[in-house]
């Protein structure tokens, strides 16, 4: 009978893998699937499920979003990404904005629809081109309660580094993480 139960526990654990949709190589030129089995799956829901309020659920997703980048780069060439476009330029796995936003819109919404994300909903990606050449994207959410507005931008960063997370206003007037 045990063994019943640790192959009830193995299949549980199987169905609770979820996949998720990425792109890479610029504009989101070639795009995979990726799988996050059930550990890390759990090591994303500890974080997000700690967080008390809206601000700590912010830190949370910040963490999340490396999270998911680092298990994204063990399966597809992603883990080669550095931040910005210029230092892993002509790199398979490089990514720009474009391909940064949309990702973290699909961990962001594969968050949402596990209901892990109790203060905050998930938006389109935000757009910024201040002088229409300067081009830049990141993911969006809302608080629930407020009705404030964030940018959730990890293409500053490495692959597999915390994004950051700024009040949609401050990101559309060109807040960068150094400020």
């Amino acid at each position: 009978m045990p063994w019943l139960f640790l192959l009830l526990l193995c299949f549980g654990l199987a169905a609770q893998a979820d996949e998720a949709s990425i792109c890479y190589n610029y504009s989101c030129a070639v795009r995979a699937g990726v799988e996050f089995d059930a550990s890390e799956l759990a090591a994303v829901k500890r974080l997000l499920l700690r967080a008390k309020d809206a601000a700590g659920e912010r830190v949370a997703i910040s963490l999340a979003i490396g999270l998911f980048e680092t298990f994204s780069g063990q399966q597809t060439p992603t883990w080669a990404d550095r931040g910005g476009n210029i230092d892993d330029d002509g790199l398979d796995g490089r990514m720009d904005c474009i391909d940064e936003s949309a990702n973290a819109t699909a961990y962001l919404r594969l968050l949402e629809s596990r209901g892990w994300l109790r203060f905050h909903g998930v938006l389109e990606p935000a757009r910024r081109a201040p002088l229409l050449v300067d081009d830049h994207w990141a993911a969006r959410i809302v608080e629930k309660q407020s009705g404030q507005e964030f940018a959730v931008d990890s293409w500053f960063f490495d692959n597999g580094r915390p994004a950051v997370i700024f009040r949609l206003e401050d990101w559309l007037d060109g807040a960068k993480p150094d400020e």
